[in-house]
């Protein structure tokens, strides 16, 4: 089971061809793949066109969808953001630190493309799905 960013997302409806979106594309019907709440909107607000905006809603539906913010994701998400402000790191989208928190606490590895995200696969322990 993995948990795609919309770093990923975004590539794979581009059109972009990368290793992350490789792994992706190699996944699929494959391994079971998660939606967040967090990530859905990260990629869907950046449609321009309505069909666009439809038709990744329609393939993003697809999977398995998770609401990822609640109370002890939330807790966990501060604790975890100044754990890493301590360790000198600037999160630059406290969104990272909330997908990288619910990884962590719910076992689930992250495929991404974003380098924010490797300070806490160190520090946090997140898994990460090699690209």
């Amino acid at each position: 089971m993995i948990l795609v960013d919309s770093s990923v997302w975004i590539d794979f409806f581009n059109g972009v061809e990368s290793a992350q979106v490789g792994i992706l594309d190699a996944s699929l019907g494959e391994v079971p793949i998660i939606v967040g709440d967090l990530i859905m909107t990260e990629v869907l607000q950046g449609f321009r066109s309505t069909r666009d905006f439809n038709a990744a809603r329609t393939a993003l539906d697809q999977f398995e969808y998770r609401d990822m913010v609640g109370r002890d994701i939330a807790l966990q998400s501060a604790g975890n953001y100044r754990l890493l402000r301590r360790q000198g790191i600037t999160v630059r989208k406290t969104i990272d630190v909330i997908i990288a928190t619910y990884c962590v606490e719910n076992s689930i590895a992250l495929l991404h493309a974003d380098r924010d995200f490797d300070p806490m696969e160190k520090i946090l322990g997140l898994s990460v799905v090699a690209g």
